[in-house]
Formats: structure tokens, C-alpha cells, sequence
């Protein structure tokens, strides 16, 4: 098994592409994902370590590196599955860059978060009921009923919007030989759901456009009575190219590693066989001790 570590946890204190990816080298990581806060002037620097065979890369995270102009990186900044036709095309052009920019450094999958249902966010209410100790309450299960509701009811367009956007990608993707990774996201009114992820995998029927499994964004789904993460990873593993690894303190606070949360990793110990690329995606600054220590974790639970 060879694990990634995503530029995410230190690309903020670094003027230097070098140092950047020779802190993670330190670690014990050979391979690194570039994440969608890499700035324009670090790029020369992590080429160079990358072209060198100090480090390979297995993915980049859309968008990336930083779009000119933008104040930070996001990725969010624009949306694949937007109703306003501006905002898609230029989700879809700046995600062909990056698609673009992962050839050049050797990747094989760009990690996408495709948008969300435009909506009241009642997800954030959701943990905020958790949080207070009213989970198994009635005003929870009316406030998640309206969500379950209103989406359903407003999603379609948005994902018709999505495949638009996939069709007009899959020709970069096929010319390129990198496959774009739909990350399923924490919150319900985020797109898609498990079991739409599915329906566009079947549909498509691509070795270009799969499914990237986040596991805290999974575990704050099953946390919040949405989903079950065990069930819909076993169900999607098939189109799995790609995980983000962290643990969850329930209800929803990610990003953190093993085993500081409530994830069981021995649950997940068949994703190295379907996914090729292992991602570990700490919180920026996360002590280094505690990164090497949840790796060490994470092994021992998929090596058992």
C-alpha cells in the first residue's frame, strides 16, 4: 500500500515548492495529492521535486493551483451542477485546467466536489440539534424530512446540469488518461447523493469518471442519520479511484486522524484492493506526530 499526503495540511506556510513537498517527504510519504489551496508560486518548486523522482503525484483536488484572480483556494469556487449556464461553463473550463495541470505532474485522478442543491441549508441545523443532545427528537426528524424533501424535489435540474458538464469533460478526460473523481460531501444538499453518484456511474460506464469516498464525510452522513457509510461504500466500492483518509469526533468535526474519532478503519480494509490512490487529508496544521501516528494506524487496520 503506498498512502498520499494532500498539500492541504502545509501548503499555507510555505514560499517554497521544495520545502513544501520536502516537509512531507519527512514524514515518511513518497507520494503527495496537490490540493485546490496550491498557490501559482509554489508550482515551479513541487514540479521540480516531482520531475526528479523525489515525489510522485497521484491527484490533484479541483481547483488547482489557485485560479488567478481568485481571493483563495475553493473548491467550490465555481459549480458543475449550477443552474446559471456562466457559472458551469466556467466550472467546466477551469476544471479542464486542472484536469490539464494533473498530466503535467503525473497524476491520475482530479478529486471534484460537484456542487450543491440551491436551498436552505438545514444540515448545519441538523448538528446543531446533535450537538445540544436532541438528535432523537421530533423537531430533529421534521427538519430532516423538510431536507429530505425539498431536495428531492429540487435536485433534478442540478444534475442534469452535472452530466452536462461530465459530457463536456470526458473527451479531456480520455485524451489525458486521468479519471475526475466525484467526492461525496458531508452535507445532504451537497451533490450527489450515494445512490446518484451511483446512477451516473452506470450511466457513463467510464473509467474516467468515478468515485472519490471521502471517509469523514461518509461517517458525518451515517453520524447525522442520513446514510449508512459502511453500507454505500461497499455498494460504490466497484467505481471507488480514490479516498481521502481523516477520522470524525461526532457529530461532524473531520479532518482530524485516527484514531482521535469514531471510525472503525478496519471496516474499510478492501479499499486499497479497488482504489488506487490513499489520501491522507489532515486539518492544516495538524502536528506532525499526530499525522505519522494516524498513518501507523491506518496500515495496521488495512494490513490485519
Amino acid at each position: 500500500m503506498h498512502f498520499s499526503l494532500s498539500t492541504r495540511w502545509n501548503a499555507y506556510r510555505h514560499n517554497s515548492g521544495e520545502a513544501l513537498v520536502d516537509d512531507i517527504l519527512e514524514l515518511g510519504f513518497d507520494r503527495i495529492e496537490l490540493g485546490y489551496d496550491l498557490r501559482i508560486e509554489l508550482v515551479a518548486g513541487v514540479k521540480e521535486r516531482i520531475e526528479s523522482g523525489a515525489i510522485a503525484c497521484g491527484s490533484v483536488h479541483n481547483y488547482c493551483p489557485v485560479p488567478v484572480g481568485a481571493p483563495r483556494g475553493h473548491p467550490e469556487i465555481f459549480s458543475l451542477s449550477s443552474l446559471d449556464n456562466r457559472e458551469r461553463e466556467s466550472a467546466v473550463r477551469y476544471t479542464s485546467n486542472t484536469i490539464d495541470f494533473a498530466a503535467e505532474v503525473g497524476a491520475k485522478a482530479v478529486v471534484v466536489h460537484a456542487g450543491n442543491v440551491r436551498m436552505r441549508n438545514r444540515t448545519s441545523k441538523l448538528i446543531d440539534l446533535i450537538e445540544n443532545e436532541k438528535q432523537h427528537t421530533p423537531k430533529y426528524e421534521k427538519i430532516k424530512l423538510k431536507l429530505l424533501l425539498q431536495r428531492d424535489k429540487k435536485v433534478v435540474k442540478h444534475i442534469e446540469q452535472l452530466y452536462r458538464s461530465l459530457e463536456a469533460l470526458l473527451p479531456k478526460l480520455e485524451e489525458t488518461s486521468i479519471a475526475v473523481g466525484l467526492e461525496n460531501l458531508p452535507s445532504w444538499e451537497a451533490i450527489p447523493t450515494e445512490s446518484e453518484a451511483e446512477d451516473i456511474f452506470k450511466k457513463f460506464d467510464s473509467p474516467y469518471i468515478r468515485y472519490w469516498h471521502d471517509m469523514g464525510h461518509g461517517q458525518i452522513r451515517h453520524n447525522l442519520g442520513l446514510t449508512s457509510h459502511k453500507l454505500w461504500f461497499d455498494r460504490l466500492e466497484p467505481y471507488l479511484v480514490g479516498m481521502h483518509i481523516h477520522d470524525t469526533a461526532p457529530p461532524a468535526a473531520d479532518h482530524i486522524m485516527p484514531p482521535l474519532g469514531n471510525i472503525n478503519f478496519s471496516d474499510f480494509k478492501s479499499a486499497p484492493v479497488h482504489a488506487n490512490i490513499l489520501v491522507f487529508e489532515p486539518c492544516p496544521g495538524t502536528p506532525p506526530e499526530y499525522v505519522t501516528k494516524g498513518l501507523e494506524h491506518v496500515k495496521s487496520a488495512w494490513s490485519s
